[in-house]
């Protein structure tokens, strides 16, 4: 009997002892899944990388100081140049700390406004900053960039270079005076002003002979151009700065492309308005730059809203910075080439674009999100993340990749580009024009991953044209009213 009692106490203990192990090994194996879980969805899921980067992004703060550009001798009459007033009051600010360079209501004509460091430059409701349309206020000559080149050229109208901590905030107007008298017709087209024989831009010692420099790989300081080159300033072009802000402010008729951080990181674009209808009037431009958010805008241009460049062949792989995380949010797109645009200038590539919560309508607006390169650009655009589009009217495609973009000469090299990993979800489109997706890559470099989930196309001529494009995907996509399946590629 007792031999029986303790065989089975001994059986009792070998079974709480099993069971106990049991429980901490599965136990055990379930964070260890839950880990794994974490780490795949951080893979899986960008829109949390979107939040991370969006954590990484730094809101200027300064100092609660205000210097008044009245106190330093501007006048608000239209006519007085006030280039003086701006440079002083600026600098005082800067060199007390920083704050705000306030100005008051009233319109006040000057030529650059160079930002120094912790600087707010605040324009208050009702003021109106008036840019000098002549070219000879724009120098000294400074290291800026044309269409994904640099070079040393007109100053910006608005510039920082080698920057901290600076804004440009308020109500106010920024009027760039642009128009068909003046900068526009140097791109060389009737439609801006420009009439056969006048000089222009695509004269061979002027654009034709950047693009030369750079492909032999002149050094910046040697790419001397301003008067007799007819290469149009910037808008607004923070170089090389951190922690940047313009908020609030709308911006007019721009000699060329509007908003243009170039080689910085940390920019804040926040409830701006452009509305210009000019050549190369792209709305935002962030190139070579990191860590950039563009949310509550409006973007009203005569080129694409938003274009996210990275420079231009030979001299974008001399740069090789990459433009990165990149979110654009609750913005209306109304008239463009494109909504949310990623190239031509792109060699040196592109990833971690987010595109969430916008409006998208206008007979006028091409496409709605759009990639554009060719094989002397090269580069990588890897991850293009699109949700929550409300798209009235666009005039050819939803979403158009051109592998193949050209303008001005030829534009074949042997750089073939990457294009891969474009995701568009719940999307609603009333009229897409031409194509739903219109795509066309290399048969030894096609576009790769293409997802289309939740998207209503109501009316488009065709659902789709692509040639050499891998792996589309259409999930719960309705065109025309029909299901779509994904296509055989």
């Amino acid at each position: 009997m007792r031999n029986f009692a303790f065989s089975i106490k001994k059986n009792l203990l070998g079974y709480y002892i099993n069971y106990n192990l049991f429980l901490i090994v599965s136990i055990g194996l379930f964070f260890f899944s839950c880990k794994d879980n974490e780490k795949s969805l951080d893979i899986d899921d960008p829109w949390l990388k979107m939040a991370e980067i969006e954590n990484n992004i730094s809101i200027p703060v300064f100092l609660d100081n205000e210097y008044s550009i009245l106190d330093f001798g501007a006048i608000s009459d239209s006519v007085t140049m006030n280039t003086e007033a701006f440079r002083i009051a600026i600098k005082e600010c800067s060199d007390n700390g920083g704050g705000k360079v306030i100005v008051p209501k009233g319109k006040y004509l000057t030529g650059p406004i160079h930002l120094e460091n912790n600087v707010n430059l605040h324009l208050e409701e009702g003021s109106e900053i008036l840019f000098s349309t002549n070219p000879n206020d724009y120098y000294p000559l400074v290291n800026t960039a044309y269409e994904g080149i640099e070079l040393m050229n007109y100053s910006p109208l608005i510039y920082a270079y080698n920057k901290k901590n600076i804004a440009v905030t308020g109500k106010g107007i920024l009027n760039g005076q642009a128009s068909k008298e003046n900068w526009w017709p140097w791109c060389g087209k009737d439609i801006y002003g420009w009439n056969e024989g006048m000089a222009n831009q695509r004269d061979s010692l002027n654009l034709p002979r950047l693009m030369e420099m750079a492909d032999k790989r002149v050094p910046v300081d040697k790419r001397i151009f301003g008067n007799g080159h007819y290469l149009r300033p910037s808008f607004f072009e923070p170089f090389n700065c951190e922690n940047i802000m313009i908020q609030g402010v709308k911006i007019i008729n721009a000699p060329f492309w509007i908003i243009h951080p170039f080689k910085s990181n940390s920019v804040i674009v926040d409830g701006v308005t452009v509305e210009s209808h000019g050549p190369n009037n792209d709305g935002c431009d962030p190139e070579y730059s990191k860590n950039v958010i563009i949310k509550n805008c409006t973007f009203n241009t005569g080129d694409d809203c938003i274009a996210i460049k990275a420079g231009r062949d030979t001299d974008g792989r001399r740069v090789a910075i990459k433009s990165e995380n990149i979110i654009v949010r609750n913005c209306k797109m109304i008239d463009g080439h494109g909504g949310v645009v990623i190239g031509s200038e792109m060699s040196a590539g592109v990833s971690n674009v987010f595109v969430e919560n916008c409006t998208m309508d206008s007979p006028n607006l091409d496409r709605a999100i759009r990639i554009k390169t060719n094989s002397k650009r090269g580069g990588v655009v890897d991850g293009v993340y699109v949700r929550n589009l409300e798209i009235g009217q666009v005039k050819e495609a939803v979403l158009k990749v051109n592998m193949f973009y050209a303008t001005y000469n030829n534009q074949t090299g042997n750089h073939i580009p990457t294009v891969q990993n474009i995701f568009l979800e719940n999307i609603k489109v009333k009229n897409g024009g031409y194509y739903g997706i219109l795509a066309k890559g290399y048969e030894e470099s096609p576009i790769k991953n293409v997802t289309f989930k939740n998207v209503v196309i109501e009316k488009v001529d065709k659902a789709y044209e692509i040639e050499n494009v891998s792996n589309i995907r259409l999930i719960d996509t309705y065109i025309n009213g029909s299901l779509m399946e994904s296509p055989n590629n």
